[in-house]
């Protein structure tokens, strides 16, 4: 179903199956865009919820300025620098004995299957200021256009390919030791 058929079945009326055909179309690709920056299935499913507790909440506001699909992603990506900053601050007041390092809880879960590269790779974007790396992940991994990215992100195309460079670098010279 198009976004546009989905915002017009929740004008109609139909809230409930609007948004269950969002939960439908979006559901899976919003786990993996958020599962790019969290290390746990675990908190994944848990900011996946409160996502979706967001967009059921706002959807009412919601006014078509934006594309349905930048809507959702923004609300999501938000959650996920929440929980960025929610996991810092945790990790800066607790003792270093409770803090897991992001290697060790990825390694830990049996949901990641991947090799020597791949976790030098996320340790490497790990590592990147949490607005730099959302752009890496979502221009990377999830090959969203740069115009897509400035939607959810509200910031410049420009802006976007600088982080993105600048990201690009650092987990460049983080791998190869250049």
């Amino acid at each position: 179903m198009k976004d546009d058929e989905i915002y017009a079945l929740y004008a109609a009326g139909e809230r409930e199956k609007a948004f269950n055909e969002l939960v439908k179309k979006y559901g899976e690709r919003l786990y993996w865009h958020i599962r790019s920056f969290s290390c746990s299935h675990e908190d994944t499913d848990d900011i996946l919820q409160d996502t979706f507790v967001k967009i059921w909440n706002a959807l009412p506001s919601f006014r078509g300025e934006a594309r349905l699909f930048t809507w959702v992603w923004r609300i999501a990506t938000n959650q996920v620098l929440n929980h960025i900053r929610d996991v810092r601050l945790r990790n800066f007041f607790s003792p270093a004995s409770e803090v897991r390092p992001y290697l060790e809880t990825l390694e830990s879960d049996p949901y990641f299957n991947g090799d020597d590269a791949q976790k030098r790779l996320l340790a490497a974007i790990d590592k990147l200021p949490p607005k730099q790396r959302m752009v890496f992940v979502m221009r990377y991994f999830e090959e969203l256009e740069y115009k897509d990215i400035s939607e959810i992100m509200h910031t410049t195309v420009g802006s976007l390919k600088a982080s993105y460079h600048h990201a690009y670098m650092k987990i460049r010279k983080e791998i190869t030791g250049d």
